[in-house]
């Protein structure tokens, strides 16, 4: 003897939940774009330490100076060799490093100008030749 079964048919009286969409506050799933992060992230750890030895590198060479003018050339000289490396730094390296270099250098060719500026202007005389 067979049993004849309903058919299946449309549920009305069924509490289905409603599909939200969500505001993007609290993301549900991945992102929808590539996040892209930095190989080699700047920290203040690196800035410190590339400012640090980039001071020192202009003290031992604005140390070898015994007059104003040779202060100021050599500080040139040492703040150029100084930019070569952050500029290797950036391409190859930290770029922490290479930002602290950068700065301190600037900084110290500023106080060597703001010395031979001072030297002018007290002595009358152009410093550096």
């Amino acid at each position: 003897m067979t049993i004849a079964r309903p058919e299946p048919g449309p549920d009305f009286g069924a509490v289905r939940p409603v599909p939200r969409t969500p505001s993007g506050l609290f993301p549900s799933g991945p992102p929808t774009r590539p996040a892209y992060r930095e190989p080699h992230p700047i920290t203040g750890g690196g800035v410190a330490a590339g400012g640090g030895a980039a001071a020192g590198w202009l003290l031992l060479f604005g140390l070898l100076g015994t007059d104003v003018a040779s202060y100021a050339w050599w500080t040139v000289i040492a703040g150029l060799l100084a930019w070569v490396s952050a500029l290797v730094l950036v391409r190859y390296g930290d770029r922490g490093v290479a930002t602290g270099v950068a700065i301190v250098t600037a900084g110290g060719w500023s106080i060597a100008a703001a010395v031979v500026a001072v030297r002018w202007a007290t002595g009358g005389d152009w410093p550096l030749w």
